[in-house]
């Protein structure tokens, strides 16, 4: 076992502090994380390099539609409202697919809470992405937490200068790419760069990035913790998805209290001490500047940077991991419990030891079978069942679409062979990236004739009318039925239309008007 000499011992006070009530507005206190080190750190930047992949080179992704369609991967071409995601097209009618996403998308944020707490918040949320993405830039250039803090006490000097302006002009920079990243979704990529190079993309497109720009550089360079605790409502919601079985990260006082950074001095005077060195390791490292010894807060995003450093303290000092984990509060009470032998908050770490220190084995553990509960599997089954209901709806919808509107002035013609006739406005839509040829023809009107203007006609057969790719087409159709084939003033039929070149049809139903018998 190494001296607890040999652990650094780090003048860290928590910015923001359950134990002391904060005011309402207050001036921002500049936070310096310490570089972490771990498997938690490891996660992170895996999924940062994930995310702002993923975020960055979408956009220049390609997929073939084939000639009548954009070859972009991922576009939301507002132009010609629709949306495009790799072999799916989405029309503005069909946006609910869209909602069903944000529904799935909020489902599945509440199951990740109840089950590992603000997961999210401290992985995979675009604040904690670009804010961990400009504290790279801030290290690389300024140094680490002592470097950066003796900087900023300092008086501005060249070197100062230098450092703060070219740190501010990485961030710019990101942000910048940020922002132009964000307007290749709404337009060819390479096509769209080469005009905001030049200078001649739309006007929208240059204020789009400039907003985008302020936005990144202000919230992920200069707010930072402040947007999670201020601006962001998901740490006052939480509370409500949380219950006894969710995984937080949790300082456990029952095995670390009390706490000394004295610990042989203590041995030898018979005190008995916890395995928490007070180095404050876990402050210095945490991006919003809470001390999780003081128990769960608003401000923690569960990014678990405490639990790397502290695994590193315990490490040296030769004690078992996980002074600071991921714990339920279930396990936690059952820990003190057992600490204690009542519960109560004052721990005796002795009382759950081996005689050679280790942990006993009579200490709660969290194992992942406890995350599936009635809470979970009803958030699972009902995120399982929209994602279901879209899939079958988008694998089993129309993709020619019928409308009919009948004239209403005049609603009908009597012929000079005292036939009748009807005139109506097709619109016929192809929701597909090809031309294709549709046959309109109707049913329930025997021996009814079917004329369109525009729309060259072989006798006794269906009218073949060409739709262009991704189009609408509006066709003035008129339907001419002999005198005595009239059966009432209102006959119900119905307009069929029907791909020239495969089994897709579509129809709609109408009302025939004719005038009374009397007449």
């Amino acid at each position: 076992m190494l001296d607890i000499g040999q652990v650094e011992t780090l003048e860290a006070e928590a910015v923001n502090s359950a134990k002391v009530r904060q005011p309402l507005y207050a001036s921002r206190r500049k936070i310096f994380p310490k570089r972490a080190a771990g498997r938690f750190r490891s996660f992170k930047w895996i999924v940062m390099a994930v995310t702002l992949g993923i975020y960055y080179l979408t956009p220049w992704l390609r997929w073939d539609r084939g000639p009548y369609a954009p070859d972009q991967a991922v576009l939301i071409d507002l132009a010609n409202r629709r949306f495009y995601f790799f072999f799916i097209e989405i029309w503005p009618q069909e946006f609910f697919f869209v909602a069903g996403l944000l529904v799935m998308a909020g489902i599945g944020l509440f199951l990740i809470t109840s089950t590992v707490g603000r997961a999210w918040c401290g992985y995979a949320c675009p604040q904690t992405v670009w804010v961990d993405l400009f504290l790279v830039v801030e290290r690389a250039v300024e140094g680490d937490r002592n470097a950066r803090i003796k900087l900023d006490e300092s008086p501005w000097t060249a070197r100062k200068s230098v450092l703060r302006l070219t740190k501010h002009a990485i961030w710019l920079l990101i942000a910048v790419a940020t922002g132009g990243a964000w307007i290749f979704y709404f337009a060819d990529a390479p096509t769209l760069l080469a005009d905001v190079v030049t200078g001649q993309a739309a006007a929208v497109a240059y204020i789009t990035v400039a907003v985008l720009t302020a936005t990144t550089y202000v919230f992920g360079g200069l707010m930072r913790e402040q947007v999670c605790t201020y601006m962001c409502p998901w740490p006052r919601i939480q509370a409500a998805m949380l219950d006894e079985n969710s995984l937080t990260v949790t300082y456990n006082d029952w095995r670390g209290e009390p706490r000394s950074r004295h610990a042989k001095k203590a041995a030898a005077a018979g005190h008995s001490i916890g395995d928490c060195v007070d180095c404050n390791a876990c402050v210095a490292v945490c991006p919003m500047g809470i001390d999780i010894r003081d128990g769960q807060q608003l401000e923690c995003i569960t990014c678990a940077l405490c639990i790397d450093a502290c695994d590193g303290v315990m490490d040296k000092i030769g004690k078992e991991r996980g002074l600071i984990s991921y714990a339920t509060l279930n396990d936690y009470n059952a820990n003190m419990a057992l600490a204690t032998g009542n519960g109560a908050h004052v721990p005796d770490p002795a009382s759950i030891r081996q005689a050679d220190g280790r942990l006993s084995e009579k200490v709660a553990q969290f194992h992942p079978g406890k995350i599936f509960r009635p809470r979970t599997f009803i958030y699972t089954a009902v995120w399982a069942l929209i994602g279901l209901a879209m899939l079958y709806a988008l694998m089993t919808r129309e993709r020619l679409q019928l409308n009919v509107l009948h004239d209403r002035n005049p609603q009908f013609v009597v012929l000079s062979d005292g036939a009748i006739r009807n005139g109506y406005t097709v619109k016929l839509l192809n929701m597909i990236p090809e031309p294709r040829t549709i046959q309109l023809s109707v049913d329930g009107l025997p021996d009814a004739a079917i004329t369109a203007v525009g729309v060259e006609q072989i006798e006794a057969e269906p009218l073949a009318i060409e739709v262009e790719p991704d189009r609408l087409r509006s066709v003035k159709v008129y339907v001419r039925l002999p005198r005595d084939r009239v059966a009432g003033t209102n006959t119900v039929f119905r307009f069929v239309a029907k791909d020239a070149a495969g089994a897709e049809t579509a129809s709609y139903a109408a009302t025939f008007i004719a005038p009374e018998a009397s007449r």
